[in-house]
């Protein structure tokens, strides 16, 4: 899509899911969708809070801890409905009262009878169930949203993972932030664009501590790209979990840390072939202070360097191309010109 070409409403509320709100918001923008972020009662400039919602096998449901603060880019009363081609509604727990809210039910229904997309995940179906725009529609949720759909006259569509997304008309339903890159690639459909698959392959660098955002926003806007993405951590494999850190400016002379999601590996680091790869990826976060002391690690990186692929850097990331002497040589090339 050429930028600007399409602008989209993201409607928010305290305590939305962290990543519910922000890979959409910047994934689509980086695709060149204009993207307004707003919060009924609040103005551009404010913030939402955010909630980092997580499963775990060891409790019968989700957890929730604090996330980042989200600032809000243009302010609810303003909104010109005939600006926006289409509406997202994430979830977290600001669905349950955004839902009791007659401006939001407003907004929503005027996106449904006009035609326009709606892609709402988790527990933001609770809004659409509100709103009535559910009715006749298959629809997927979070599980524990399936009654409040069934009630308002919903297909249920029972989401055998927590991937799974569905297309009814001009409504798109995910399940979870698990299914993003499905999510996001049909809503741009639905807009009018075109993702063509991609067979590039990208190698994420992860560790411990690592910035949520920094880690999941470029991870899942490339798989909505069609690329191959796998995320690897020295000493974990497969499967394995690293956690992350969430990196906030709160009014302190330097930024807070809270815990932030778990994330999942997709690759074994000591079974890597390197040379399979198009493009490097490093988070920031506290994990660059000890991978740039890992010395396979930095052979890893001098590998792409001297391939002369991509490699994307980021924040803190940046300690690991300086102790590999990446950054050195990019000042000699520099130089050079």
């Amino acid at each position: 899509m050429a930028k600007g070409e399409r602008r989209v409403l993201l409607v928010l509320g305290d305590y939305v899911e962290d990543y519910e709100a922000m890979v959409p918001f910047q994934a689509l923008q980086a695709y060149g969708v204009s993207v307004d972020a707003v919060c009924p009662g609040k103005k551009a400039g404010d913030i939402c809070r955010t909630a980092i919602h997580q499963l775990s096998p060891a409790h019968q449901t989700y957890s929730e801890s604090r996330g980042h603060n989200f600032a809000l880019n243009a302010t609810f009363d303003d909104i010109e409905f005939n600006k926006y081609d289409g509406l997202i509604i994430p979830g977290g727990r600001a669905p349950e009262y955004l839902a009791l809210d007659a401006s939001v039910l407003e907004l929503v229904r005027k996106f449904s009878d006009s035609g326009k997309p709606i892609a709402s995940i988790c527990h933001g179906q609770l809004v659409l169930a509100a709103a009535g725009s559910v009715k006749g529609r298959k629809c997927t949720a979070f599980p524990a949203v399936r009654p409040v759909l069934v009630a308002a006259g919903a297909y249920w569509v029972e989401p055998e993972t927590m991937l799974v997304c569905v297309v009814d008309g001009n409504i798109i339903t995910g399940a979870t932030y698990e299914g993003h890159p499905e999510f996001i690639r049909l809503f741009v459909k639905a807009l009018g664009g075109n993702i063509t698959g991609s067979d590039r392959r990208i190698l994420f660098l992860c560790g411990d501590f690592m910035e949520d955002y920094e880690v999941i926003v470029p991870f899942q806007s490339l798989q909505a790209l069609g690329c191959h993405v796998d995320a690897v951590c020295p000493k974990k494999k497969a499967g394995e979990i690293c956690a992350t850190a969430v990196h906030d400016f709160e009014g302190d002379q330097t930024y807070s840390e809270k815990p932030g999601h778990n994330f999942t590996l997709t690759a074994d680091f000591e079974a890597l072939d390197v040379s399979s790869y198009d493009a490097l990826v490093i988070p920031g976060g506290r994990a660059p202070e000890y991978l740039a002391l890992d010395e396979k690690v930095i052979a890893l990186v001098k590998q792409i360097v001297e391939a002369r692929k991509p490699i994307a850097s980021i924040c803190h990331g940046q300690q690991i191309l300086a102790a590999a002497g990446v950054l050195q040589n990019s000042l000699k090339e520099y130089m050079k010109q």
